[in-house]
């Protein structure tokens, strides 16, 4: 008799968890998602397009030739993969930011890149700075995504699509597919 109640127990139970899902923040990871897509933007437009890098089988062909191709270093897998291991440490540079006629909030870049101009600096009175914990989640979001859509992210640069904030937030990952702001820049 008791077994049998421990078999219904662990089958409700298996039902009751795997219908539970955790609700992911869809402001945390639109932004997260969209912040990811800056970061790579910005670090791709930062290496020379003159630098290529050779992609290939590097195999011989039975007459002693090897056929390799050179593709630019900005755009290729090897170059874009090394920048996804990287791209959410620069998630402590964001902050919520509450736009001041709609109400909207989303995490917005508020750190300058590099030794830029002053006039990169952002108006810090609509930036909520809520601690470590708010970039700590950020980061999560970040590295979140980054895990699951690997390979499409890698896709949609190498192939330089147009619009690449809607095709990963909106189509692919849905992370952004609600707002209103999908075509907001960071």
């Amino acid at each position: 008799m008791a077994s049998w109640i421990i078999q219904i127990t662990v089958m409700v139970l298996s039902v009751f968890i795997s219908s539970c899902q955790g609700k992911k923040d869809k402001m945390l990871y639109c932004s997260a998602c969209k912040a990811i897509v800056d970061e790579l933007s910005y670090s791709i437009n930062q290496v020379d397009p003159k630098k290529t890098i050779n992609v290939g089988s590097f195999r011989l062909n039975p007459d002693g030739t090897m056929k390799d191709k050179k593709v630019p270093l900005a755009r290729s897998e090897t170059h874009l993969s090394e920048l996804l291991d990287g791209v959410c440490n620069s998630m402590s540079d964001y902050a919520v930011h509450v736009d001041p006629d709609t109400q909207h909030r989303q995490y917005m870049r508020f750190a300058p890149r590099g030794s830029g101009a002053t006039g990169d600096f952002p108006d810090f009175k609509n930036f909520q700075f809520e601690g470590p914990e708010a970039s700590d989640a950020l980061k999560f979001a970040c590295e979140t995504i980054v895990e699951e859509l690997e390979d499409d992210i890698i896709s949609l640069f190498s192939q330089d699509t147009e619009h690449v904030h809607q095709e990963l937030c909106n189509r692919v990952s849905d992370y952004c597919k609600d707002t209103s702001h999908t075509n907001e820049e960071l």
